[in-house]
């Protein structure tokens, strides 16, 4: 099969598709591959990909993309923040930000529903649905579908790549992309992938620094992903942040941000804006959506409550230098390695020691 994009997809099978499998103990329908690239995918990123790829973007849009775990919830909450609440008083601030600011390509993570099946009326995301898309049909895709209809102006999430999105996006609406220092985001992804449900990691944490250096993460290769942006970092309609910058003067990027969005708030607003999306802040209000409730007699979680209880829940610690606590010597070079290699020759310059 090959997508809109160009991309072919090619089901993992054998070994690697078993280690995947078992690691990853909620990637239930499988995984794809999509090349060139060895783009890794749940299965069902095959059904929206085109869809995604063909979306309609407006001028008054604005995608936040990132790979995972590079700031993606901070940055569009102060992102979303700046454009619909500067003020800090919208009516809908206090909803899940994935009501708010849909993940568009979300859906490829959940169980494809038979002809007449609905989401259990109790889902966070089937509620915010309902609001916003009225009577449109939840089988076509709740996350896309809620992307197309979120009230003006969107913000819209996605880890996908240049190379799987609109070709004309630059050209039609603002980017905002946010990278991070690949130390921190095996740490920070290694905690998530074992947290959330769907992706239910089991594995150990030197295996999972091995997968990132293998290129075998979903959402993967990250060095690839930076690239295509890097790439495109002059682009008048591309806003390129590292996630360090943002972290040790937030106030300092927003004020850029403010620029680029032409939001054109005051000095009060914007001080305002950094409190309210400061970590501590918004972890106290955490509206992550944390819900358990029963499908066809079967309990479900979104997160693992025992990697809450010993480690953190969404909200961990957004600290930048954290894996200076983690890797071993033997880890450390390897991923030195892997920098050397993929990413010295584009001239990213990160700081590891924060």
């Amino acid at each position: 099969m090959k997508l809109q994009s160009g991309h072919e997809v090619v089901p993992l099978e054998g070994h690697e598709r078993e280690k995947q499998l078992k690691d990853f103990q909620g990637y239930t329908n499988g995984l794809i591959r999509l090349m060139p690239g060895r783009w890794l995918f749940p299965t069902r990123f095959q059904k929206v990909a085109d869809r995604i790829y063909n979306f309609q973007h407006k001028k008054s849009d604005v995608v936040v993309m990132t790979w995972p775990k590079c700031g993606t919830t901070w940055t569009q909450e102060i992102v979303w923040t700046m454009m619909n609440s500067p003020n800090l008083d919208h009516p809908d601030a206090k909803s899940p930000i994935l009501a708010r600011s849909p993940f568009i390509e979300m859906d490829m993570f959940f169980p494809e529903l038979k002809p007449g099946e609905l989401p259990p009326s109790e889902d966070p995301f089937y509620v915010a649905f309902k609001k916003v898309c009225g009577n449109k049909n939840p089988a076509d895709g709740m996350h896309v579908q809620l992307a197309e209809d979120v009230a003006d102006p969107r913000l819209i999430k996605t880890h996908l790549p240049f190379s799987l999105m609109p070709p004309a996006l630059l050209d039609t609406c603002k980017v905002v992309y946010v990278a991070r220092n690949p130390k921190d985001v095996i740490v920070s992804f290694h905690h998530h992938s074992r947290l959330v449900k769907l992706h239910d990691y089991v594995g150990t944490f030197a295996d999972f620094a091995q997968y990132f250096v293998d290129d075998d993460l979903v959402f993967g290769p990250y060095w690839l992903h930076l690239k295509e942006a890097w790439e495109r970092r002059t682009h008048k309609n591309l806003h390129f942040i590292f996630y360090e910058d943002l972290k040790v003067n937030p106030l300092a990027e927003i004020k850029k941000l403010d620029t680029f969005l032409n939001t054109d708030l005051t000095e009060a607003q914007l001080n305002g804006i950094v409190k309210y999306t400061s970590f501590k802040e918004m972890r106290a209000r955490d509206n992550a959506p944390v819900f358990e409730f029963e499908q066809k007699g079967v309990k479900v979680e979104a997160f693992n409550g025992e990697v809450i209880k010993k480690d953190g829940g969404f909200f961990r610690k957004g600290e930048s230098g954290d894996w200076k606590g983690k890797f071993t010597p033997e880890m450390d070079d390897k991923v030195n390695h892997w920098i050397r290699k993929n990413l010295d020759n584009l001239g990213l310059e990160f700081k590891y020691g924060l």
